[in-house]
Parts: structure tokens; sequence; C-alpha cells
């Protein structure tokens, strides 16, 4: 059976050899990411062309910088104990030395009060403000530890004035348009103008990639729903959102969330240190195997995997123990029908995709089969979070890798329109051949008699095998 929640996987041009890749696929990866923090376009187009080498069928996401801020390059890593005070100032232009740390935010010491934190590198180290002067601040340190060149820098409960988009996400929104990718996920999303900067962007150039909003501030969390009213799903980074909230209120948030996706028929990924032990070592932790099922128990429509794929040192058995790991949660996943799904814009397909999702519960059904022009039938089904794969014959390519990241949908392109009798044949041949599906296996087949744009008008329910008989002889 054909594990239902979907991986994505960050992958580096440092290990990106086609023959790399297609070990992941056959693991379990279904997305790409592309992380372009530290990289530059020809470094990017080189992962784009090795990831397409293997499969037409795996997405490409790709990650922006955002308004983020991080520390100034430095000589080496600068020590710091417990309880001094350190300067702090905003200048990119500047390098870090021991006696002034400076971040790449101009107006960093202008945003900043007495008694705000500072946190750097992921909050390896915390600085309280103790004095603001015109143009730097001075800082307590709060734990001993080193400050590195070129890592993240986080206020929490500050807000930050940096503009959505800097000149280098700018430049890969442009190579993501040219090169076709799939998803743009976003960095610290804080409301919809940050989306919309994006959305302005492909619409001059008639571009049909989604975005992925990356929810990692408090900013992001407070304006969450008008947010989801401009992007194709979200990505809670818990990385940087840990830092600006609470890590006690981490997993009631993501399960808020994950909950809210799933009602809008949003995509929903949940992301940071999910086996991050096995960057160095062959085993996860318990802890981190409780994490994964968990995001499986919520529904989700997507695990991802960071550093464990992109530099670790044990990329396949990665995505062997996260996929071995989805497959046992599933198992056990409680389900039913939620009937707070926001409805489909097709009052047929609410109705007709109900039924199908019920058969499932009710009839112990083993797969969906539907036909799908722009996705929007099989995501209304995905919604339902039912316990068998959703088969999708989509009619555009772009459409069938959108679907690689919605829960439960297994999606194959249809390079032409066939009719009802020749669709449902040529789909159940496929997927008996390919083992998926059994012959006395129960299948609900959601289709239309009037064309894809119509949408489905029927449920048909039955075996594989007198579907099969059906067709043979009408």
């Amino acid at each position: 059976m054909q594990k239902l929640t979907k991986i994505v996987a960050t992958i580096s041009d440092k290990h990106c050899e086609p023959g790399f890749i297609r070990s992941l696929y056959e693991a379990g990866m279904d997305v790409v990411r592309l992380n372009t923090a530290h990289q530059v376009q020809a470094q990017t187009l080189k992962v784009v062309e090795n990831v397409r080498k293997v499969s037409n069928k795996i997405p490409l996401m790709l990650d922006t910088k955002g308004p983020e801020i991080r520390t100034c390059e430095s000589d080496g890593e600068i020590p710091v104990e417990k309880g001094m005070l350190i300067r702090l100032e905003g200048n990119p232009q500047k390098r870090s030395c021991p006696d002034t740390i400076y971040v790449s935010y101009a107006g960093f010491s202008a945003q900043l009060e007495v008694g705000k934190q500072i946190m750097i590198d992921d909050g390896d180290i915390a600085i309280t403000v103790v004095e603001k002067h015109s143009g730097y601040l001075i800082g307590r340190v709060e734990n001993a530890g080193f400050i590195k060149p070129r890592k993240s820098v986080n206020l929490p409960g500050t807000p930050v004035s940096l503009p959505s988009l800097s000149e280098k996400d700018k430049e890969y929104i442009g190579f993501a348009i040219e090169h076709e990718l799939d998803f743009i996920a976003h960095s610290f999303v804080r409301n919809k103008d940050d989306v919309l900067a994006i959305q302005t962007i492909l619409d001059q150039h008639d571009s049909e990639i989604k975005i992925i909003a990356k929810i990692e501030n408090q900013q992001g969390v407070d304006n969450i729903d008008e947010i989801l009213d401009h992007v194709h799903g979200i990505m809670i980074a818990r990385g940087d959102l840990a830092i600006e909230v609470p890590a006690e209120k981490i997993p009631g948030l993501q399960a808020d969330l994950v909950k809210k996706c799933i009602r809008r028929k949003k995509a929903v990924i949940i992301a940071t240190q999910m086996l991050h032990s096995m960057i160095s070592n062959p085993r996860p932790t318990r802890a981190e195997v409780s994490d994964i099922a968990t995001a499986v128990f919520s529904g989700t429509d997507a695990v991802m995997l960071s550093g464990e794929t992109a530099f670790g040192k044990y990329p396949l058995e990665s995505v062997q123990i996260m996929t071995s790991t989805v497959r046992e949660a599933e198992k056990s996943r409680s389900f039913s029908v939620d009937s707070k799904v926001m409805p489909h814009d097709n009052q047929i397909s609410v109705f007709l995709s109900k039924a199908a999702v019920r058969s499932i519960q009710k009839l112990n059904s083993r797969a969906i089969i539907t036909d799908t022009d722009t996705g929007k039938t099989a995501r209304y089904l995905a919604a339902f979070r039912g316990r068998t794969p959703i088969y999708a014959q989509c009619y555009d390519e772009r459409v069938m890798r959108e679907l690689a990241l919605t829960y439960g949908v297994v999606a194959d392109y249809m390079d032409v329109e066939l009719s009802k009798k020749e669709f449902i044949r040529a789909t159940l041949t496929r997927l008996l051949d390919r083992n998926e599906i059994a012959e006395g296996d129960l299948i609900v087949v959601l289709a239309g008699n009037f064309g894809k744009k119509a949408g489905p008008s029927f449920v048909e329910i039955s075996t594989a095998n007198n579907m099969l008989q059906e067709q043979k002889y009408e």
C-alpha cells in the first residue's frame, strides 16, 4: 500500500548525482526542496537538471531567504561568556570582531528596546538588550558559547520592517519562472502583502508556480487566515518559530495550523529537525520517531528533511526511516470524515466526493480513482484524510507534480484525453500491473460523463475485476 503522507527532502548541489536522487525517490521522497540561502543560481540549476533526469514526476520547491537577519562575516567563531556585555550594531558592510557583533540589518538597533532579547543561531546564544544608543546596542550575554558568522538572528516579540523580498530573492524568483519550477517556499512570511509581492511577479510572467508560505514568526501566526487566502499552502518552520514562540506552545500551535489548512484544502508541511540526529548518526532518537508520528496523526500533507539529506552522513537511511515511520503511524491513525472541510466551488463535486470517501469507512474500499484538470477535485478528496490512496489521472504535467505534495494523492499524467471507459480501464490495468491493487479489491471511481471541464458527475463502486469486465464487454 502506498504511504499517504508525503516527504519533502532538501537536496544540495554538493550531493545531487542522478543516482543519489533516484535512490531517495525510490525510498519515498516525493518533493525536492532547493535551499537558496547559501547557493548561487548555477549550483541550484545543477540540482534542477539532475532531478529532471530522474523523473518528470518529482516537483521542485525553491526556498527563498525572505526578510531574514544574519550575523556578518568574521575571522572565525567569537567566544562569549555568560554575563559579559557586548556591543551590537546593524551594518552589513562590517565584519564582526570580539568588540562588536555586526548584523546584516542596518535598522537593527532602532527596532529594539531595552529588555528585548536577541537570539543568535537558532537560539544557541541569547542576548538581552541593556542599553540603547544612537546606532548601536549594548547587550548582556545569557549563556556561554560562540557567535559564528552568517548565523540567523531572531528578535522575539519585535516586529521587523525589512522588505519581504531581497534582490537575491527577486533574482531567484526569475530563475524559478525561467526553469518552470513548481513551488516557491517564501521564508518569514508575516502577512498577505509578503505573499502578494511574489504573486505580482508571477502574474507579470503568466507563471503557474504555486506559493508556499513559511510560517516562522509570531506575525505569520497572527495573520494566518489572510495568508491562507493567497497561497497554495504553508510550511510550519519550527526552528525559527520556536524562538519567537515558547517551545512548549509549538505542538498545540502545529496541530491548530494543520487542522486549519486541511479544512481550507491548503497543503501543509511540517519542517525542521525531524530526524536531526541522523545528520551524524545512523539511527534516530525515539523522540524524533514520535515527532514524525505525531505529525502523521495530525493529518499533515508532508513532513520535511533538511540537513539530513542536504549534507548529512545518512541521507538515504533518513528517507527510509521516515517512510517506514510514516507507514506505521498511518496504520493506527484514526479516521472520520471531517464535516467542516470548506466546500468545493462545484456542489456536485462536494456531494460525490463525500460519498466516495465515506465508502472507505463503510465498505472498506481500497482506493479512489479520479481524473482532474486543475487538481481541485483531488485536493478536495484529500481534505477528508481517508486511509486509502487517491489515484489522480491528470491532463497537465504541472498539476501532476503539484499533487505530489498533497496527502494521499498518487498522480499520473494522461497525455491524451480518454473516454470514461478507456480512462478506467487504462488506470486499473496500470495499477494491477504495478501490484498497487488486487483484482478483488473494492475500488471507487469518481469521474464525469460530460468532459473534464464539467467535473465529476458519478461515483461507481465495484471490484477492480468487475470494472475491467464491464469495460471489456461494453
